[in-house]
Formats: C-alpha cells, structure tokens, sequence
C-alpha cells in the first residue's frame, strides 16, 4: 500500500496526451470507482478527524495534516450511500481542485491504471439527473464508475455563481446577438455555471459534454460557413478531463484544423498545478482559468471578444 500511495504522489505531475491515469478505489462491497491521479494530491488512512459544527452531514470532520486543516467528505454517504462507520480501515483521498483542497473518505483503496479518453465512456442513457456519474470505463471486464466530485463538492460547499456588477457592465465591441461561445464539460454542473454566468452578460453558449463532441460540432459548423467560423464561434471554453476526448487533445485538433485554429481556446479545470501552463502553450490553448470563478472567466472571455 505504501508503495501505491507513492506511486500516487509521483504521476500527479505526468502530461498526458488524450490519457489519464485512474486512481481505483471502493466505497461499499465489491465496486469500483474512479478518480483522475492529476486531482490526488495523496493518498492516507484516515487520521483521527474534529467534529465540525453546523457542518453538512456528510462531512466527518477535520483532518489536520501537517498543520494544515483539510475538510473530509465522506463520499459513499454524499453519493446516496451508506456512512462509513470503520475509520481505521477507511483511507482518505486528498484531492486538489476548484481552489479548494479536501479529502474524500473512502473504504478502501486498489490500484492505478493508465488509460486512454477514449476507453472513459459518458454514463449510459437515462440514467436521469439525480446519479453522481460523470463516466464510466471497463477494466478487467469490471465496470468501473467514476464519480462527479464536482458535484458532489457543489452539493457541500457552494461556490458564488453571480457576476458582479462591474464585470456585467463592461461592453465589448462585438455583437452578442450574433455570437455563441461553445461549452465543453463533461460536467451538468459546470457546464451550468458557466452557462448561467455568460448568459447573465447577453453571451448565448452551446453546450456539449465531451471532446469529440465538440470537434465534431465545430467542424460541421465550419462546413455549413464554408469558413470563418470564429466570426460566430470565436470562443470554445473547455474542460480538461473528459470522456473519449480530453480538453488538451480537442485543443490540439482545433489549433490544427486551418478552418477552426482561428477560435480562441480557454482551457477552464478544475485541475490545478504548474504543468496546466505548460500544456497550455504546447497544445496552442490561449489561456487557463483554474474553475469556478465567474468575474475571473466572464472577464476573459469579454477579452477575447475584443482581440
């Protein structure tokens, strides 16, 4: 075990090139679920955690590592499970994203396996709104599920979705009515949060869930233009982690594509870290904004109406 927890600390900082590496672990019985290694910032058994009052019931406590206070979700019980009641048999997943840092309790931990996007599948059809899925992938003819801890962190900690005055009443030269800014997020709820927040400034968006999608429904705009798409298209704000096709590979494709490369590209994750910038400049993306700020992502995206 301390080998894999080791192993989890060193691939934090691996590029991948349309691949992830999958840190698999379980919350009850015999399931296993997933979490991408790039959110892993370790991995530990549970320490002893502090009540935190007037928390949400699926927040254990805290966690005090290294002086620092991280708050532990218990994520079989803020997914519909069970509580985990064994705590010294219980591991936690620090995990780093949106801008926060917190744990995830969970009853066990398994293994990492390297993949490809296009192995991660999106959740099967009707499935409905109310499942804690982003995607699913088979590995060793077991289903795997991998969960939307975004979600579940929205559920438990709100962020601030509202735009500031200041940033609605910024104008751009540009006509809004003629322009829509696609969406890519594999993510309901961030797709929404980016939604409403350009929409509350007159942006019409298209949503789309995944990579391929994306570059699909950009290359068939583009044929029905017959070209410059950027004059109607001239923003595509996506996520990094996707099914079938990761943010960093659909940038690369539009980048290559002579009749898209002209769009602008915001790489908005909730992955955090040096190597997001570094990729950025190899895949050809125009900027990174680390998720949920919406002053921070309106703002730029009113920027590069005005290139």
């Amino acid at each position: 075990m301390s080998n894999m927890m080791s192993s989890v600390n060193q691939r934090t900082n691996l590029v991948g090139n349309n691949r992830l590496e999958l840190l698999l672990f379980r919350l009850h019985g015999k399931q296993l679920f997933g979490i991408n290694v790039f959110k892993v910032r370790e991995v530990l058994q549970c320490p002893e955690l502090t009540e935190m009052p007037g928390a949400s019931p699926h927040v254990r406590g805290i966690a005090h590592l290294r002086g620092v206070p991280v708050m532990v979700i218990d994520l079989n019980q803020a997914t519909g499970g069970k509580r985990i009641e064994d705590l010294s048999t219980a591991f936690i997943l620090v995990t780093e994203y949106n801008r926060h840092t917190q744990g995830f309790l969970v009853n066990g931990v398994d293994r990492i396996v390297n993949m490809k996007w296009d192995q991660i599948l999106p959740p099967p059809k009707g499935a409905g709104s109310g499942h804690y899925l982003t995607a699913v992938t088979e590995i060793d003819k077991a289903l795997v599920q991998i969960i939307d801890v975004e979600k579940v962190f929205a559920e438990i900690s709100p962020v601030n979705e509202e735009v500031s005055e200041k940033v609605k009443t910024h104008t751009v030269d540009r006509d809004l009515a003629n322009i829509t800014v696609l969406v890519v997020d594999d993510s309901a709820v961030a797709r929404n949060q980016v939604k409403r927040a350009l929409t509350s400034v007159g942006i019409k968006v298209e949503l789309v869930n995944d990579g391929k999608l994306a570059l699909n429904w950009l290359q068939a705009k583009a044929a029905e233009l017959e070209g410059n798409i950027e004059a109607l298209v001239p923003i595509v704000i996506s996520d990094i982690e996707m099914p079938e096709m990761d943010g960093y590979t659909l940038t690369a494709e539009i980048k290559a594509d002579p009749d898209l490369q002209s769009i602008h590209v915001v790489l908005h994750s909730s992955l955090s870290g040096i190597f997001n910038q570094a990729m950025v400049k190899k895949v050809g993306a125009d900027q990174f904004i680390a998720k949920f700020h919406p002053d921070e992502l309106v703002s730029a995206v009113q920027k590069w109406l005005s290139e």
